[in-house]
């Protein structure tokens, strides 16, 4: 009895052991990159963080996590709704990348934070509409008409030129990429330029005449620059070439594995069907 008892307990001690090794051989050690073990095939998928806002960025993201999940990579996406949280976010380290601002929105940002982030890649560009708000027409507005325009330095200043196009107002020659309303250098109409917070523009519609609505915005209320808007920025035009939407990453991370194959899957064959289809023209692939 007492040598079957005594085989029973080095029995469970052996087996307690073999255990207790197995779960050491499996965890990964703390220096070791995630990635080393992320495959589909071991179902560890490595996660990348990527902030964006909702339309039409996180739902581009959403089509990407689908291709990056069979390359071994979880894709997570954060959700911001302004134009400030998702830079502070990826400056500060709470994101791998940011897909949701262009080339000058992440240059002033730069600037302001003494920050040194850096584009991984150009996506896309959504043209800047003219919104009717209580005038429908941009040949009806009266003089003193009110023209709500994005807050945001370089947003306003492509809404202003977008203005200028339509001849409703005319800026300093020197004006250029970071007019102001304070550029304005004729204004025959008395046009009250109201600068308002992007994602509040198109809520703005009911208050002002007319409104110019970031693409991004304007798909969230239901609207689309090619079927709603009375005048829009060109493809050809220099403010499609200047603000084409990017992903930013901060500098020194544009080598990583992870981000090389998450930027390759944004860029692909697959993911421009799918904006070309998706949006009608209302956002508009550059790659």
């Amino acid at each position: 009895m007492k040598k079957s008892i005594t085989i029973l307990l080095i029995a469970v001690l052996a087996l307690s052991l073999f255990a207790g090794c197995a779960k050491t051989g499996d965890k990964t050690d703390e220096n070791t990159p995630a990635s080393a073990d992320a495959s589909p095939e071991s179902g560890e998928l490595q996660k990348i963080v990527v902030g964006a806002t909702p339309v039409p960025h996180a739902d581009i993201l959403a089509a990407v996590k689908e291709i990056l999940a069979k390359q071994g990579y979880d894709l997570e996406i954060v959700e911001f709704t302004d134009y400030v949280k998702p830079n502070m976010a990826l400056f500060e380290g709470e994101l791998d990348a940011n897909y949701f601002q262009h080339k000058p929105h992440l240059d002033d940002f730069n600037i302001n934070q003494k920050a040194d982030m850096i584009s991984l890649g150009e996506i896309h560009y959504e043209p800047l509409g003219i919104y009717p708000g209580k005038t429908k027409t941009i040949e009806d507005l009266k003089d003193g008409a009110q023209i709500a325009v994005p807050a945001d330095t370089s947003n306003e200043a492509r809404a202003l030129l977008l203005l200028e196009a339509q001849g409703l107002i005319k800026l300093k020659e020197d004006a250029g990429l970071s007019a102001t309303v304070n550029d304005i250098a004729e204004n025959p109409k008395n046009l009250k330029i109201i600068e308002i917070e992007a994602a509040q523009l198109a809520r703005s519609l009911q208050d002002v005449d007319i409104a110019v609505i970031n693409g991004n915005y304007a798909l969230q209320a239901g609207l689309n620059v090619s079927t709603d808007a009375l005048a829009k920025e060109e493809k050809d035009s220099v403010s499609a070439a200047t603000y084409t939407n990017i992903v930013a990453v901060r500098k020194g991370d544009e080598n990583r594995e992870d981000l090389k194959a998450f930027i390759a899957a944004l860029q692909s064959d697959e993911i421009k069907k799918f904006i070309e289809e998706k949006y009608q023209g209302a956002v508009v692939p550059v790659f």
